[in-house]
């Protein structure tokens, strides 16, 4: 399946580069493995595409609620929030 998704230009620059290898994104939309995401460069000031996009394959999902991490208290997610590490 072949998805196209916005993303801020910031963001677009390091996934570019190669230095971002990962997508945050809200769960409402379905991919999977082998997918392709077009990921187009968005900006929000102009709130217009920028023309440049980036295509990548999908390697893996994790879909998760937070309701469902079971490895933190809500109370310690709160206090020092998540954060998603690439691995190499």
């Amino acid at each position: 399946m072949i998805i196209e998704k916005k993303i801020y230009p910031q963001y677009f620059e390091e996934v570019l580069n190669g230095n971002k290898t990962f997508e945050l994104r809200l769960a409402d939309w379905d991919c999977q493995k082998g997918d392709t995401l077009i990921l187009k460069e968005w900006d929000p000031e102009t709130k217009d595409f920028t023309g440049r996009v980036v295509e990548k394959e999908i390697g893996y999902v994790l879909k998760f609620k937070p309701n469902q991490l079971s490895f933190w208290s809500a109370e310690d997610v709160e206090k020092h929030g998540l954060q998603i590490i690439s691995l190499k």
